[in-house]
């Protein structure tokens, strides 16, 4: 659903607007899955020398840290299931050294970690507890996939794969033209721009409920599966992008009701 990227757009957005106030900003992503050790307290070990490395960088008061914790679930586990035996023991040392990591940086002014999971119930509630702001980040709404459809059209139509050019209308601007034609107090759809712009925004309507990734390669995959031709019209290419977002939710269903 793109949290990843939020996470990376929004340390960039706070770099630039502290920066009257830092020198610079870094970030700095964990894999968690490498700080895992087959060795028996070895990963609480590593845990420690990670944030004992971002400490170092911290303790410069000019330099705004970034922290980011893709899959926080793999470092924050339930405790939970490890003392009911679901779970290897030493997964208890990994989030208790997470935890006192944090509470230290607590201390530092110019740091803000960031944390991402797909399976918030197995998240340790302590960890939990310690955040300040939980967001949950849904799937793509109908304008959020019409402005990412239209982004990728605006370019397929500068490198001339899809022509003549059609001026797609923006998301806000379609949505004003749709209400004057409800009341009755505007034309129905004329122009060219218009109507692809309607009929672009009707297949984002079909696509609801695809993430984010599915909805970035649906472009691709309806050039190479329906349209299969090196420059297409955009009412060509229109028609195939709604197949391609039609048979992607009936292979949404079909992996869902098995």
């Amino acid at each position: 659903t793109g949290k990843t990227s939020l996470c990376k757009g929004l340390a960039q957005k706070l770099s630039v607007r502290l920066s009257g106030r830092y020198r610079h900003g870094k970030l700095l992503e964990i894999n968690s899955h490498s700080l895992f050790s087959k060795w028996f307290s070895e990963s609480g070990k590593m845990v420690q020398k990670l944030f004992n490395e971002i400490w170092t960088m911290v303790e410069d008061p000019d330099v705004f840290v970034c922290l980011l914790i893709d899959e926080v679930e793999s470092l924050a586990a339930a405790r939970k299931a490890a003392l009911s035996g679901t779970e290897p023991s030493d997964s208890i040392r990994v989030v208790n050294a997470l935890l006192t990591q944090i509470d230290r940086l607590k201390q530092k002014q110019n740091v803000l970690i960031l944390t991402t999971s797909n399976i918030t119930e197995a998240i340790d509630i302590a960890f939990v507890d310690r955040a300040d702001i939980k967001m949950h980040i849904g799937l793509p709404s109908a304008n959020a996939i019409y402005s990412m459809f239209k982004a990728s059209l605006d370019e397929l139509q500068r490198a001339g794969i899809i022509q003549p050019k059609v001026s797609l209308m923006g998301y806000r601007t379609l949505q004003l033209h749709q209400q004057f034609s409800t009341n009755g107090s505007g034309p129905s759809p004329s122009s060219d721009s218009e109507t692809a712009s309607t009929h672009l925004f009707r297949i984002a309507q079909a696509a609801v409920g695809l993430s984010g990734r599915s909805i970035r390669r649906l472009p691709f995959l309806a050039h190479a599966g329906f349209v299969q031709a090196p420059v297409a019209q955009t009412t060509t290419y229109l028609y195939g992008l709604h197949r391609a977002v039609q048979q992607e939710q009936h292979t949404r269903q079909q992996f869902i009701q098995h």
